[in-house]
């Protein structure tokens, strides 16, 4: 298909750099049986069934977003690094601004006792970044040091501060890894879960470590051109075992966020048994994938001409999600990783 298919025009004012407060208090637009609803993310108890199952990704963001100062010549340069992948014990691959201005082979210095020496330059502008030091000494550092790598989107417009490392992580995160957030689940507090519980919706997680490839724009004029990612994770026993039983007990299947939903088809089988997984997936869904296990998603908006887009295409058809993004813009619904959600089942 092509990719400008999933093209949208939104106004700069929809995209929402803080989110809203009490989370649950987020607008979302439910859509089921062709219909549209406004609603709120604290009436989703009320449009799950008893029985039904939310599958949550219970990965943790890593604050790696780090300044720095290049010196050559007597002068300084102020560097940003965003660590998007860690290589090894003591390298990750990152990206830099101003990355141009940095050499092979020269250092940037982040703390008194933590600098990089720059290893390589790629080809698609990221950088490979050698600390001195390794494990969980240069683990600990980052958290120390780092901020929350806030999207492109939020970034270009402000700094991350304080308050986004409590926004920017969700409730459920276990498991460090990701470089960005799960963003669905941060509409749910302690309040929201506590009503699904009540409501008799049972919860369940699993991991995807979420890469910046998330963010990287399709470059390619169709889907079929474009290369999709590798992101890692995995799913238990005791969670597969639950999903199954919940769907053999006639329940849904309803992801939170696109990272839950790839996780899930990626350890699903073509006969419908969810099994345990550990790995990486680089699974792309666009129109006409045939889903196993998902039957619904709690998700954000996304950026026109994403892979989320398609994703989003390919589960409730491509007329339905244009027709989901009009009313959205149309009403106003917040954009982006602090903006508001939607709960989708096809028709």
């Amino acid at each position: 298909m092509p990719v400008s298919a999933f093209d949208f025009d939104l106004p700069e004012d929809l995209i929402a750099l803080r989110p809203v407060r009490p989370r649950r208090f987020a607008r979302m637009l439910h859509a089921e049986g062709g219909t549209l609803a406004d609603r709120s993310m604290a009436d989703l108890p009320d449009v799950l069934r008893p029985g039904d199952l939310l599958v949550f990704n219970d990965t943790r963001v890593l604050p790696v977003q780090l300044s720095g100062v290049r010196r050559r010549d007597g002068n300084d340069v102020a560097i940003d690094a965003t660590l998007i992948e860690r290589l090894d014990a003591a390298r990750w691959r990152a990206f830099a601004r101003p990355g141009r201005r940095l050499k092979v082979g020269e250092s940037v210095r982040f703390t008194d006792d933590m600098d990089a020496r720059v290893e390589a330059k790629n080809g698609d502008g990221t950088l490979d970044l050698a600390f001195g030091l390794e494990g969980p000494a240069l683990d600990a550092a980052i958290a120390r040091i780092g901020a929350m790598p806030l999207p492109p989107y939020i970034a270009q417009r402000r700094k991350a501060d304080a308050r986004d490392a409590e926004d920017y992580q969700t409730l459920l995160a276990r498991h460090d890894g990701a470089v960005a957030a799960p963003t669905a689940a941060l509409h749910f507090d302690s309040v929201l879960l506590e009503a699904i519980e009540a409501a008799g919706i049972g919860m369940a997680t699993v991991t995807l470590h979420v890469g910046a490839g998330t963010f990287l724009p399709v470059k390619a004029d169709t889907t079929a051109g474009h290369r999709m990612h590798f992101e890692t994770g995995a799913i238990d026993a005791d969670t597969a075992a639950r999903i199954n039983a919940a769907k053999a007990a006639g329940g849904r299947i309803v992801a939170v966020g696109t990272t839950s939903l790839r996780v899930l088809e990626t350890a699903t089988g073509e006969d419908g048994v969810i099994r345990p997984w550990q790995g990486s997936t680089d699974i792309f869904i666009t129109p006409g994938y045939r889903f196993r296990q998902v039957d619904g998603l709690v998700t954000n908006f996304h950026l026109p001409r994403s892979t989320l887009m398609m994703l989003v295409s390919a589960l409730i058809g491509l007329e339905a999600t244009r027709r989901l993004y009009s009313h959205a813009i149309s009403e106003r619904y917040r954009f982006y990783s602090y903006g508001d959600g939607s709960i989708l089942f096809p028709a």
